[in-house]
């Protein structure tokens, strides 16, 4: 069947709104043997009759996200419904529903409120649990006057369209594909490895299985190599990649290398500490962003300042005068300190040159030390090199401390 997603918001293509709609219904809907042939971003208003009328003649399933709330540019109902030549009615229901969510909010109520309570005859509701503007689903050809795909009226806002798409969209999805074919798909996520060494492990190897679909998507410090077909050749590549690519893959899920890291930390009752300098914080929020850190997350450090290293985490002042903040010795002393003052199982510092100024010949912008020291074993260090901007040098410093650990957990 073919897909076909339209995504409206003027917000959109002016570029102040990300759009990860397109991302998460793909992800959703290939669990029903379904996988996007098209996508549109248009604007508030009028377009989204004439796109409909563009793609409705060759999509059996048309996803439209947006324009389902309260205000003047939110018309997507009623152009939806004017092009199928479908009257909109008050659903009593809806408007009861709206009416309670606001009330128990104290929030007041506008005329315009009471439009998102209309629904074209013949479509299902959708229930928003998050929001007051519901879905809408209209069955195809539910005007047989005018031929029409299947078609999903979602609202814009993510915490919306999730938890409803989820929820409500999901069960028609799976009546309507019943009798489609459906793909196997796994996707493994594999830490500061090129994609060209990987392609180079793995790549003839798998791509000599009939009729596999084999994909690479590259990330600041990790890659994700993505296997498509029967569930029998999915198993075949599956078993290839892993004798080929061992624990360099370090999920087989959407997890991150954070989310990793806490779950193997907390499964052994292990603790870490974090000593950042040149990341400013990043791994510490890559950490607490995940559920369940609390368990294993004693402490995090910003220690930017040569004296700052010196009084909190116990740097010697004699190590940054001789070898330079930016330094093993520092490193080393840093994730020493770090995890005697908090007594975490484990300690993670880093030191680096972000730039874009700072550097010198013999340390460049984008050069980085990582120490890394735990009970009972051998304080370590790697010096990496990451010449790039100061987001991306920090997303790659922290792949790079996080495996680190991982590997030495593992």
């Amino acid at each position: 069947m073919r897909v076909i997603v339209i995504n409206t918001g003027t917000e959109i293509l002016l570029g102040d709104v990300l759009n990860t709609h397109l991302a998460f219904i793909a992800r959703e809907i290939f669990h029903f043997g379904l996988r996007i042939d098209e996508q549109r971003a248009i604007p508030d208003g009028d377009a989204i009759e004439s796109t409909l009328a563009d793609v409705s003649s060759r999509a059996e399933i048309v996803f439209v996200t947006g324009g389902l709330g309260p205000t003047s540019d939110d018309i997507t109902r009623e152009l939806v419904a004017g092009y199928l030549q479908l009257p909109l009615l008050e659903d009593a229901i809806v408007r009861e529903t709206i009416r309670s969510r606001l009330a128990a909010r104290r929030i007041p109520t506008t005329k315009r409120i009471w439009r998102q309570a209309l629904v074209p005859v013949g479509a299902d509701v959708l229930a928003n649990e998050n929001g007051t503007a519901p879905g809408l689903y209209l069955p195809a050809n539910i005007n047989p006057a005018v031929p029409s795909p299947h078609l999903f009226l979602l609202p814009g806002p993510p915490r919306e369209l999730q938890p409803m798409f989820r929820n409500f969209v999901a069960p028609v999805l799976y009546r309507i594909t019943a009798e489609s074919k459906k793909d196997a798909m796994r996707a493994f996520r594999i830490a500061n490895m090129g994609e060209s060494i990987i392609e180079k492990k793995i790549g003839d190897l798998v791509l000599a299985i009939p009729e596999i679909e084999l994909g690479y998507c590259a990330r600041p410090g990790e890659v994700e190599v993505r296997v498509i077909g029967s569930a029998v050749a999915v198993a075949q590549a599956e078993e290839i990649i892993r004798e080929k690519l061992d624990n360099a893959i370090f999920s087989a899920s959407d997890e991150t290398l954070a989310a990793v890291l806490v779950r193997l930390l907390s499964e052994r009752e292990q603790t870490l500490a974090l000593a950042e300098s040149c990341t400013g914080g990043f791994l510490a929020d890559q950490v607490t962003n995940v559920p369940g850190a609390s368990k294993v997350f004693v402490a995090g450090y910003v220690t930017y300042s040569n004296e700052e290293k010196i009084r909190t985490l116990g740097v010697s002042r004699e190590s940054i005068e001789k070898f330079g903040a930016v330094s093993e010795h520092v490193a080393t002393e840093m994730a020493e300190g770090l995890r005697i003052r908090t007594g975490a199982t484990h300690g993670i510092a880093t030191t680096g040159i972000a730039g874009p100024s700072g550097g010198s010949e013999e340390k460049p912008v984008g050069t980085v030390f990582v120490g890394l020291s735990s009970e009972n074993q051998p304080t370590r260090w790697e010096k990496f090199f990451f010449p790039s901007d100061r987001e991306t040098f920090k997303q790659l410093v922290a792949q790079r401390a996080f495996d680190l650990l991982r590997r030495r957990v593992m």
